[in-house]
């Protein structure tokens, strides 16, 4: 098998010059970014573009995600190393051809993960063109389909009480708190991809409210939140008529809402290998 080589460059000169910028991984990142470029004059390039402030998964054109390399173009969502927790709790419970939808997929990170873990019926959507177009060529590989529009109302009517897991992390930071994120996020990724409105539960309660409809028997629901958010994210879900459940993994800095629809589906409430 053949390997591209790598571009004939100083990487020490780039190390430096990403350092300078504020880069706390700046061997890490002149790597990525060498191993990404096809020539010296494109690593030069994307050294630039990062030394502006553009986040490194733009300017390479992906993301590592549960192992996998996922396409991330400018502009959309870009999957955080915590949300691989998700991705964990919801292949415990996913067996093989169950149905899938990643709704609000962004880049469609989520599906991807876990369609390279089961053989499922995928399917994902969002209210972001670019998300659509990013999401479709993700998911071509695990014949996923994708759909443009505004969460459930992009979904087809037969999948209405077929889907058997849902996931769906939706935006949930407040408002208010959107000038204190980082620079990368703040500046660069859609608004609409980060904003869950005054508590950062809008678009969640949106999500809940229709799970039951769209939820097989037994399906189930996952949605990632803050720690101090979680406990209202099992409220809404309760309130909505799913039985709920947080938890959390230390070391990944998450916390995980895990909903399921009452009913006498397969493997309702429970976990599998």
């Amino acid at each position: 098998m053949s390997v591209s080589p790598v571009p004939a460059v100083d990487l020490g000169v780039f190390v430096e010059r990403l350092r300078a910028s504020g880069c706390v991984f700046a061997e890490d990142e002149a790597e990525l970014i060498v191993g990404t470029a096809r020539d010296a004059a494109e690593v030069a390039a994307m050294v630039e573009q990062r030394v502006a402030g553009l986040p490194l998964e733009y300017v390479v054109g992906w993301a590592s995600f549960c192992g996998l390399r996922i396409g991330v173009d400018a502009g959309v969502f870009i999957p955080r190393r915590r949300t691989e927790f998700l991705v964990a709790e919801a292949v415990k419970v996913t067996a093989p051809r169950d149905v899938v939808v990643d709704l609000g997929c962004g880049s469609g990170a989520l599906g991807a993960a876990v369609a390279a873990e089961r053989e499922v019926s995928l399917y994902a959507a969002d209210i972001e063109p670019a998300a659509v177009r990013c999401a479709r060529r993700n998911l071509a590989p695990y014949g996923g389909t994708v759909y443009g529009g505004d969460l459930f109302a992009a979904l087809p009517a037969r999948l209405r009480g077929a889907v058997d897991v849902l996931l769906a992390n939706v935006p949930y930071v407040p408002t208010d708190e959107i000038r204190l994120l980082p620079p990368e996020a703040r500046l660069y990724e859609p608004h609409v991809t980060l904003d869950g409105g005054p508590d950062g539960l809008a678009t969640l309660r949106r999500v809940a409210a229709g799970a039951v409809e769209w939820l097989a028997p037994g399906g189930h629901l996952f949605v990632e939140m803050s720690e101090w958010q979680a406990p209202v994210a099992h409220a809404v879900m309760t309130e909505c008529g799913l039985d709920a459940e947080i938890v959390t993994d230390d070391d990944l800095g998450a916390t995980v809402v895990h909903g399921i629809r009452p009913g006498a589906g397969r493997a309702a409430g429970t976990r599998g290998g």
